[in-house]
């Protein structure tokens, strides 16, 4: 049977799992589609090269999607996003010495995993310095269009703390955040699996906070193609559509997370040592603060719970952090847009399901 091609690009993270899962179990062979996945270090090269048409689809972080689509801060190209690739997985980490600074200015008997109480603490660490005529942080984050920039954010501003003031926030591409913290070039990042659990096993930093704790239900991957390529190649998609389900159910199996992290960490994947991606996997992560673990059965989503189909009122608050943080004008028009990027209808079809009715809060944002 000859298959038909498909590239796809991805960066070296936990949330990738699907499309290399699809491609090395053999999932997408079954749906008659030769499987070409293709690594790259940042989230402009590979939105580049989705746009010139390099590659027919993209692991691609939901915002970068939608700003893409409207034409912020790049050209403008119409993007669609017939699959969400799960949810959550990012952590916030902090270096010894700035999670020790925190600590110390924690509340009598606050938790370490209460944001609100950390972001106070935080907000102490840079008045201090701000008294001592110190520079303030610097945190690290993958890309302004990110979520792992918006949750951040949430938690500096909801501690007092003007994220475009305060602090600094640097963009850093995944696979270099631990060189960073290393060099001292950031003092913490927001970032996806399992480039926070890398930093905890070289005794680089300390989990702060589990992305889950900020937002219970984020979205951050899609699958990511031209809305001209969906548009010419439906049937096609279709078959990508099933075979990253089927690979998403198979991840949720938790007999297959050896077997996942084993091939997540082949060199041409993510080569990482499989026993910090089984971490994320099992949703039980060392944090580097002695003993203790932070335990999390949704601390990254494949296919369970609605993670793979694609959620407009997601897309919504993702421009809704834009037009918050000044990134896209506060456009109807263009929220609209954002939502239409996202293409359940695709998914639906293709899966030949009937969309489910929809929960009242699709996110769980910790303000809320």
């Amino acid at each position: 049977m000859s298959l038909d091609p498909v590239k796809i690009g991805f960066i070296p993270l936990v949330d990738a799992a699907i499309p290399i899962i699809a491609a090395d179990v053999g999932f997408a062979a079954e749906e008659g589609i030769a499987l070409e996945l293709v690594r790259e270090v940042s989230w402009a090269n590979i939105r580049d090269r989705l746009t010139l048409g390099h590659f027919d689809g993209a692991h691609l972080l939901a915002p970068i999607a939608i700003a893409t689509t409207l034409g912020l801060a790049t050209v403008k190209v119409p993007l669609a996003a017939p699959l969400a690739l799960g949810l959550n997985g990012n952590a916030v980490t902090m270096s010894p010495p700035l999670f020790e600074a925190i600590r110390r200015h924690m509340a009598p008997g606050a938790r370490m995993a209460d944001p609100r109480a950390t972001g106070a603490a935080f907000k102490a660490v840079v008045e201090e310095r701000r008294r001592n005529g110190d520079e303030p942080p610097t945190l690290g984050m993958t890309f302004p269009f990110s979520t792992h920039n918006y949750q951040l954010r949430l938690w500096l501003a909801a501690a007092g703390v003007e994220p475009d003031e305060d602090v600094r926030l640097a963009v850093v591409p995944p696979p270099f955040m631990v060189d960073a913290l290393e060099n001292a070039h950031v003092e913490g990042f927001c970032v996806g699996a399992p480039w926070n659990s890398v930093a905890v096993e070289y005794k680089l930093g300390r989990i702060l906070h589990l992305g889950v704790e900020l937002v219970r239900r984020c979205p951050e991957k899609v699958l990511a193609v031209r809305a001209h390529w969906l548009a010419q190649n439906p049937e096609l998609a279709a078959r990508l559509v099933r075979a990253c389900v089927r690979a998403a159910d198979w991840l949720d199996e938790p007999n297959n997370r050896e077997e996942a992290a084993r091939r997540l960490a082949a060199p041409n994947r993510l080569d990482v040592h499989a026993h910090i991606i089984q971490r994320a996997l099992d949703g039980r992560l060392a944090t580097g603060d002695g003993d203790e673990a932070r335990i999390s059965d949704s601390y990254i989503l494949f296919g369970g719970d609605g993670a793979t189909r694609p959620d407009h009122r997601h897309a919504r608050w993702l421009h809704a952090q834009m037009v918050r943080w000044r990134q896209a004008a506060d456009d109807p028009a263009g929220a609209e847009l954002a939502a239409a990027s996202y293409r359940a209808d695709v998914y639906d079809a293709a899966l030949g399901r009937a969309a489910p009715p929809e929960e009242d809060d699709p996110l769980g944002v910790f303000t809320d």
